[in-house]
């Protein structure tokens, strides 16, 4: 059985200088998940290593950090049925070669250093993502669409 549940997302240096914010914030919202926080940040390189932390170890480590440091992002909370799952599904596979056709990466992306975000990969760490990014909190509303879109 689906849950409501919360993710993080991100939309990387890359997608903001193209200009994809909107296309996919459209994407989340047209699938009927619902935001409950947003904000343009230029992140440090300290803040980025305590999100990347399980990464340290690999040898692009010093390149995702430079890259991720080098413009800013939008972070993202999207809350709705499965969303860590679903909202994962939506970006596409993390090499965008790989991604389907109707995916984010799929029709926006071409390498893997440049796959234009990031999604949380476990409800676990979308609620650690999520204190990291946003620890000011989050807004709860009633979402009117709702009714609209579940059972």
């Amino acid at each position: 059985m689906s849950v409501s549940e919360r993710t993080y997302i991100m939309i990387k240096p890359d997608g903001v200088q193209r200009g994809l914010v909107g296309e996919i914030i459209k994407r989340f919202e047209t699938r009927g998940f619902k935001l409950i926080a947003l904000k343009l940040v230029h992140a440090t390189p300290e803040h980025l290593e305590k999100h990347y932390a399980d990464l340290k170890g690999k040898g692009f480590f010093p390149g995702l950090i430079k890259y991720m440091a080098s413009g800013p992002v939008v972070a993202m909370v999207w809350q709705g049925l499965d969303a860590v799952k679903t909202g994962r599904v939506m970006l596409g596979a993390t090499n965008p070669l790989a991604s389907s056709p109707g995916t984010i990466r799929g029709d926006y992306a071409l390498s893997v250093g440049r796959n234009i975000c990031h999604g949380s990969d476990s409800v676990e760490n979308a609620e650690k993502e999520i204190s990291l990014w946003f620890p000011e909190g989050i807004v709860q509303y009633t979402h009117n669409q709702a009714i609209w879109v579940f059972e």
